[in-house]
């Protein structure tokens, strides 16, 4: 028994390692790209005329918004890619931009749409990005 009691501290010991075998989530989106943010590019491709949506609260939205964006709050997403769909003829590698008010809806969002198949959706950021 007590040959056992030193092994099962080094096996319990070496399970609570510093060092992750896989990163973050934050650094795990980063290095998809599912979390930067591009406002350079949005705001060279909102000048072009591209689909904008605004992910914040209508409350938010109703507060000013970049001009020509559409309102489809975050949590809704999911369920208006209709919507979205709408905004770009049916076409989805069209670009669209979608922006928040500091870009972790935006990330989200992003990702959400790329997951219903969208090619070219840029995390424009915040509100404050793009103006």
């Amino acid at each position: 028994m007590r040959a056992v009691f030193p092994l099962l501290v080094v096996v319990l010991l070496a399970g609570c390692s510093n060092s992750p075998e896989s990163p973050p989530p934050s650094q795990q989106a980063a290095a998809t790209g599912s979390a930067v943010k591009d406002p350079a590019a949005a705001r060279q491709l909102i000048a072009a005329g591209v689909a904008v949506v605004d992910v914040r609260t209508p409350e938010e939205y109703g507060g000013g918004h970049v001009p020509g964006a559409t309102n489809i709050p975050v949590g809704e997403i999911g369920q208006r890619v209709a919507d979205v769909d709408q905004l770009v003829g049916g076409d989805r590698s069209k670009p669209v931009v979608v922006y928040c008010a500091a870009g972790g809806r935006a990330a989200r969002a992003k990702s959400a749409l790329e997951a219903a198949g969208y090619t070219h959706v840029v995390n424009g950021g915040g509100i404050g990005d793009l103006q």
